[in-house]
C-alpha cells in the first residue's frame, strides 16, 4: 500500500519539551559505544569550551524519530515494515545537558523505490526559548509486500 501523498509538506506541531539531561548523554553515548569524555564529564566539557556535557553528534535521532509526523494513521504507515534508511544532521551547535528543546517536523517527501516506500523527513530542533540547535534529515523506508 502506498503512502499518502497528500503528507508531502505538511508540518506538524511541535513535540512536547524534551530535557537533555547528563544520564540521557550518557546512555547514548554508552549505547552507540562512544567513550569521548565530552560526552561524561562535565569538567572535560568546559575544557573544550561548552557550558555542560554535550551529546553524540546522532544523540537528536532520539527526538526527531516518532512523534507526529509517523503516527498518523491517516499516513498509511506499516511501522512492521519500516527500516532506517540514513540521517544526517546539520548543527548550529551541541546540544548539552541542561537543553530544553522541542522538535518540529515536515515530511520533506514521499516517493515509491521499487515495491517500497521512502519517507523523508526534516525536523527542527530548537530550544523552548526559540534558538535552533540542529536540523535533522531522516529517512526511513517502509519494505513492500
Amino acid at each position: 500500500m502506498a503512502l499518502n501523498r497528500e503528507f508531502i509538506g505538511r508540518a506538524f506541531p511541535p513535540s512536547e519539551p524534551y530535557e537533555v539531561t547528563r544520564l540521557k548523554i550518557r546512555e547514548f553515548a554508552d549505547a552507540v559505544g562512544d567513550l569521548n569524555p565530552v560526552y561524561r564529564d562535565p569538567e572535560a566539557a568546559k575544557a573544550a569550551g561548552h557550558p555542560d556535557v554535550i551529546a553524540p553528534p546522532t544523540f537528536p535521532i532520539v527526538i526527531s524519530i516518532g512523534g507526529a509526523s509517523l503516527t498518523d494513521p491517516e499516513l498509511g504507515l506499516n511501522y512492521a515494515m519500516v527500516v532506517h534508511g540514513e540521517q544526517r544532521f546539520e548543527y548550529n551547535r551541541p546540544l548539552h545537558a541542561g537543553d530544553v528543546v522541542t522538535a518540529e517536523s515536515t515530511i520533506a517527501g514521499i516517493r515509491s523505490i521499487g515495491r517500497n516506500e521512502r519517507l523523508d523527513i526534516q525536523t527542527v530542533i530548537t530550544t523552548v526559548d526559540g534558538e535552533h540547535v540542529c536540523t535533522a534529515h531522516n529517512v526511513i523506508i517502509e519494505r513492500g509486500a
